[in-house]
C-alpha cells in the first residue's frame, strides 16, 4: 500500500522492510529507475569536488584526473578505459587511505574485468614512482608480477597516471568527457540487482 503525500509524491507505507509488499517495490522500482539515470550527473558533481585540492601537487586533483583521461583519449584508448582514467582518483575526497577501492567500487558494475583490476591496483602500481621517497617499497607491485593484467596496469600508470601532473599541458575540458560518462553508466553489466524489477538491466 502506498501513501499519497501533500507534495503529490507517492511513497511506500511500511516501517520495516520485512513488512513491505510487491506493490511497494513496484513503486520503489519506478523511483529507482529515474534515480539510476541520474548517476552520471552525481558522479560528475562529485568529481568536481577535486577542483582546487592541490595537496602539495603541481596541479589540483581535478586537473590530474582530467589530464590522465585526456592523455588516454589522445592515445586512442577506448571509451571505457578513458572514463576509468577520468575517475581513477575520484575516491580521494572520502578515502584518502584507500582511494582506489572507492573508484573500483563505483566503476565495478559498468566495466570489464581487466579495467576493474587496473583501477583496483593502480595506487600500488603508481607507488613505483614515489614509494622510495616516503619509506615504502617501490617494488611492492612485484607481488603481482605474472598476473595477466600486470603489464596493462603498469602501462596505465607509466603513460597516463604518473605523467599527468603537468600544469602546462593542454588538458581537455571536463565537459568533453561527460557524454562518455553518460554512455558508460547507462548499462549495468555486473550487479546483484541486474535483472530485477528495481534496476534496469539495460538502458
Amino acid at each position: 500500500m502506498s501513501v499519497e503525500l501533500d507534495d503529490g509524491e507517492s511513497r511506500a507505507n511500511f516501517t520495516q522492510m520485512a513488512e513491505s509488499s510487491f506493490d511497494d517495490w513496484v513503486l520503489i522500482g519506478k523511483n529507482f529507475t529515474s534515480f539510476q539515470k541520474g548517476l552520471p550527473n552525481r558522479i560528475m558533481t562529485h568529481l568536481r569536488l577535486l577542483d582546487g585540492d592541490f595537496g602539495g601537487y603541481p596541479v589540483d586533483r581535478l586537473e590530474h584526473s582530467v589530464q590522465t583521461a585526456t592523455r588516454a583519449y589522445r592515445a586512442g584508448m577506448d571509451e571505457e578505459y578513458v572514463v576509468c582514467a577520468l575517475l581513477h582518483d575520484i575516491g580521494d575526497t572520502l578515502a584518502s587511505a584507500n582511494h582506489a577501492d572507492v573508484a573500483a567500487a563505483i566503476l565495478k558494475p559498468y566495466i570489464g574485468e581487466k579495467n576493474l583490476w587496473m583501477i583496483e591496483q593502480h595506487a600500488l602500481f603508481q607507488g613505483y614512482y614515489f614509494f622510495h621517497h616516503i619509506g615504502l617499497d617501490r617494488d611492492a607491485r612485484e607481488k603481482y608480477r605474472g598476473h595477466p593484467h600486470f603489464d596493462y596496469t603498469a602501462k596505465f600508470c607509466h603513460l597516463y597516471d604518473q605523467a599527468a601532473f603537468d600544469p602546462n599541458y593542454d588538458t581537455m575540458p571536463l565537459e568533453a568527457f561527460e557524454p562518455m560518462v553518460n554512455r558508460l553508466f547507462a548499462t549495468v553489466k555486473n550487479s546483484i540487482y541486474k535483472g530485477g524489477n528495481s534496476m534496469p538491466a539495460e538502458s
